[in-house]
């Protein structure tokens, strides 16, 4: 199989190297053009900190530079698709391996299977690398880039359904049963959706089950009137101290282990984890994109160069990539949406377009 694939060690090694080449050049053009740009606007802001300098500049570049690289190196394998295949073209050298004897895709076979060793590269940096500096990057921006305090456990802000209704915290502290809330809400809704009554206190311990709420008042809203309750008072039968302690979950800044363990609990604690799923199946088809990138942009490899359709069919072949990402994050916005399901929203882009690049490829060899 392998033989047939790859007739002549000479020509896979020969397009392999050219290949490997341009996607690196392409890869640091982009790169460092872009975080440049990016460094030029964000420095403004790092520096208005007190105390912060060049290290710090130092260190926005090595949060920033692996996202940049995830994210344009299947742009760098469609461009370096183009760029390998337009001169091989233009000097005739694809008429003469086609001459020799070799197919379409026997010419096409060494690109695609350097673009596979991308694509399992790319997916082994991006979970151990991108991921979690990607977390600590976004926690920094949202701290405009002042130094970011040790986790203490405490979560802010906190909101959990309660079959219907919904219990809410400024501030959780502890864990198990020494779970601790502050500034406590428990909203009660009616079978619509709304709500008919507030149950509000300062604070709230596990009462196994449900929540001991002192200075409870209860606030009614159809008559906007508050009325004290007694202070052994038990809201939120349901929520348990597990579900507390499960803060937002940042997709872009787990990996897919982490993101699976945190969709499992979400899960469990009756929470909505369509958008969460659809990243964790695009943690494994978006690496993939890169293996497409050849298929789509090998339109450029065939036709004849004095036709004068080379530029054209350059270009189609790179208009063929990046409609790849249009469609591929217009999938996962309608499978966040609930318009698809998590898995056909990862995968539906990928394998429309893998048939519609070996459809151009067959079309081509005859």
């Amino acid at each position: 199989m392998l033989s047939e694939l790859f007739p002549s060690r000479t020509i896979t090694m020969y397009l392999a190297r050219l290949f490997v080449t341009r996607i690196i050049g392409v890869l640091i053009l982009l790169v460092l053009v872009l975080q440049t740009m990016m460094l030029l606007s964000e420095s403004g802001d790092i520096l208005a900190v007190s105390g912060n300098g060049e290290a710090e500049l130092w260190y926005y570049v090595s949060l920033n530079v692996p996202q940049l690289i995830a994210r344009f190196l299947p742009y760098s394998v469609l461009l370096a698709t183009v760029f390998t295949f337009w001169p091989l073209n233009q000097n005739s050298e694809v008429i003469a391996m086609r001459a020799a004897g070799l197919s379409a895709h026997q010419i096409l076979a060494p690109l695609l299977l350097v673009a596979g060793v991308v694509s399992m590269i790319s997916f082994a940096f991006n979970e151990t690398v991108v991921a979690p500096r990607t977390g600590v990057l976004k926690q920094w921006t949202q701290a405009r880039y002042k130094p970011l305090p040790e986790d203490t456990g405490v979560r802010l802000n906190v909101y959990v359904p309660d079959g219907g209704n919904v219990l809410a915290a400024q501030k959780v502290s502890g864990q198990g049963a020494e779970t601790r809330l502050e500034g406590v809400t428990w909203y009660r809704r009616d079978g619509a959706g709304m709500v008919t009554e507030q149950l509000r206190g300062t604070r709230a311990s596990f009462a196994a089950p449900g929540w001991k709420l002192e200075n409870a008042v209860r606030f009614d809203v159809a008559t906007t009137t508050q009325t004290p309750l007694p202070a052994a008072l038990v809201i939120a039968p349901s929520v348990t101290p597990a579900q507390l302690a499960i803060g937002r979950v940042d997709p872009d800044g787990q990996n897919f282990v982490a993101l699976g363990q945190s969709i499992k609990a979400l899960k469990a604690s009756g929470r909505r984890v369509t958008e969460l799923e659809g990243k964790w199946w695009h943690k494994f088809s978006g690496p993939l994109s890169a293996l497409l990138m050849p298929l789509l942009g090998s339109v450029a490899a065939f036709g004849l160069a004095r036709s004068g359709n080379l530029w054209i069919r350059a270009v189609i072949g790179m208009a063929l990539g990046f409609a790849y990402f249009v469609v591929d994050n217009a999938a996962l916005a309608m499978g966040n949406f609930g318009g698809y399901p998590p898995l056909i929203a990862a995968w539906a882009p990928f394998m429309l377009f893998l048939l519609v690049g070996e459809t151009v490829l067959v079309k081509t060899e005859e």
